[in-house]
């Protein structure tokens, strides 16, 4: 079973944005999946004493420049673990280029919050979050990417529209490609 092929990045019946869970709040380990195995498989293990500060996965349905579905950072009250679909709501989008060997594309990383999280509920936009949060996330995907030879640039944060946007399409760019 395959939840990035087989579900849309949106759910039908609530709206909320489908988020399959890579790598858990708090973990060193960097997980995606293996499309060619059907299973998770350990991408990188990240320095001591750094760690993904939330839960990181994929959006289902989408196929960023990369190749991979775009990713998404969901806030929620704990840590959930490999392959935990999240429903959640999009609170906006950091733009960004990445950059290895002379090569450039866009790796825009999507904000959410879990649609059952009541720690955030009030979060509806990345106004919402401390500026000081915003930055230490973009700190942490610099550092992250700096690690493994990539330069990771923020241009650009945007609201849950522009995310949504986003989203949408990735979508139509996967099923042109199918």
């Amino acid at each position: 079973m395959n939840l990035l092929k087989r579900l849309p990045p949106f759910d039908s019946k609530s709206g909320n944005l489908n988020v399959v869970i890579d790598t858990p709040k708090g973990c060193r380990s960097k997980f995606a999946y293996d499309m060619k195995r059907k299973a998770y498989v350990l991408k990188s293990v990240l320095p001591q004493g750094a760690l993904f500060p939330f839960d990181f996965g994929s959006i289902p349905g989408t196929k960023a420049q990369d190749g991979d579905p775009l990713d998404a950072l969901v806030l929620m009250d704990e840590p959930a673990f490999c392959g935990c679909l999240i429903e959640s709501r999009l609170v906006g989008v950091i733009e960004a280029e990445q950059s290895e060997d002379g090569k450039t594309e866009r790796n825009d990383r999507l904000i959410a919050v879990a649609a059952k999280s009541s720690t955030h509920a009030e979060v509806k936009s990345l106004s919402d979050l401390s500026p000081t949060l915003i930055k230490e996330i973009e700190h942490f995907f610099i550092s992250y990417n700096q690690e493994r030879g990539k330069k990771f640039r923020p241009i650009g944060r945007f609201g849950p529209k522009r995310a949504e946007q986003l989203v949408k399409k990735q979508k139509r760019r996967t099923k042109r490609r199918k």
